[in-house]
């Protein structure tokens, strides 16, 4: 069974499970999962606790499967936890994983709880997976998108009786606050609490106050750069590309990262000038998810001619990125490729 992490507090109200499995790779929220299942087993007379960590293929998973069958001689009731970082249990723990799902509906004493990172389309579709699904609770922790991290900061701040000034100063109060913890979920939950502690009996935060205690903890992901110039989002496009310059993300990197998407682009652009429909251009170029949308609102924006001109742009900015000089670019890497993400986000900018 899977739920969404909104679901189970109300989940663990209605009655605990002997299997749970938390996956997705949001350490914070993971956390959180995580101790809320503890904390509800504790309540419920489970004083017991023994954690086993599958590192490396030696790991020896009849021990785990010993410690779930025998029992206690201290408590009546226990968890085991079993942590796997990599997400790969390996040929001998799928059968160990299915083996503990199998026989979880029949063990009241006795609760599982594995804790893994975000899950491909491949191990989805594994029957160790499958298992767990079947005969436990599945729970699936999605990161905090940009777009959605003010109404999640609002949210906590709500938990802590705090919120910021209403109307159109609230909204840019927020849109700053999530400017300076993007990419660091963390970081932000420490800054919220920050707030609580330095304003204990402010209901209504300012944007001096905030401004004046968050400190910039953003931690940027090159793969979400390409979402960000598709978006037209300019301003935070460059505050990208500084942040992953001051990280030590290598130009070559952050290049192939934007150019890749032009070249996408221009594929699905000719493959609808051949009169192919768009979802299906879309679909034989790989592009979907948030992707997809982004590039169904911008194609019709973008001329082939300003694809070329773009991939052309591209193309100078390669060789800078490489030590090469070009007269029309700048000489310093990063440079180059504020500009040429500049060009990109302009043609891109919702009207």
């Amino acid at each position: 069974m899977q739920i969404a992490p909104q679901h189970l507090a109300s989940q663990l109200q209605r009655g605990l499970k002997s299997l749970y499995t938390v996956h997705g790779d949001e350490p914070l929220l993971l956390q959180e999962a995580q101790d809320a299942i503890r904390a509800a087993a504790r309540a419920q007379g489970y004083s017991e606790r023994t954690v086993h960590t599958v590192s490396g293929a030696r790991f020896d998973w009849a021990e785990v499967l010993a410690a779930g069958a025998s029992l206690s001689l201290f408590a009546d009731k226990r968890i085991t936890e079993i942590r796997i970082p990599g997400g790969k249990p390996g040929k001998d723990g799928s059968v160990a994983l299915q083996q503990l799902a199998e026989r979880a509906p029949s063990d009241d004493a006795h609760i599982t709880l594995l804790a893994l990172p975000r899950m491909d389309k491949a191990s989805r579709s594994s029957a160790w997976f499958g298992a767990l699904e079947q005969h436990g609770v599945v729970l699936e922790v999605q990161s905090v998108e940009r777009a959605a991290l003010p109404s999640w900061i609002a949210q906590r701040l709500a938990l802590q009786g705090q919120r910021v000034e209403a109307g159109e100063a609230g909204q840019n109060t927020l849109q700053i606050f999530a400017d300076l913890v993007e990419g660091n979920l963390l970081a932000a939950h420490q800054e919220i609490q920050k707030l609580a502690l330095l304003y204990p009996n402010a209901e209504t935060l300012s944007l001096q106050q905030v401004e004046g205690a968050v400190l910039n903890v953003a931690r940027y992901d090159v793969f979400k750069l390409g979402e960000a110039v598709l978006s037209g989002q300019s301003a935070r496009v460059q505050r990208m590309l500084l942040g992953l310059q001051a990280e030590g993300e290598a130009e070559v990197l952050v290049h192939f990262m934007l150019s890749e998407d032009l070249r996408a682009l221009k594929r699905v652009k000719d493959a609808m000038a051949q009169g192919r429909p768009l979802p299906l251009a879309l679909r034989e170029n790989r592009i979907w998810g948030v992707r997809e949308r982004l590039f169904e609102r911008v194609l019709p924006r973008l001329s082939p001619r300003a694809l070329s001109a773009l991939l052309r742009a591209a193309h100078q900015v390669d060789g800078v990125v490489k030590g090469l000089k070009h007269p029309d670019w700048p000489s310093n890497g990063w440079g180059a490729l504020q500009r040429l993400a500049a060009q990109t986000c302009a043609l891109c900018r919702p009207a």
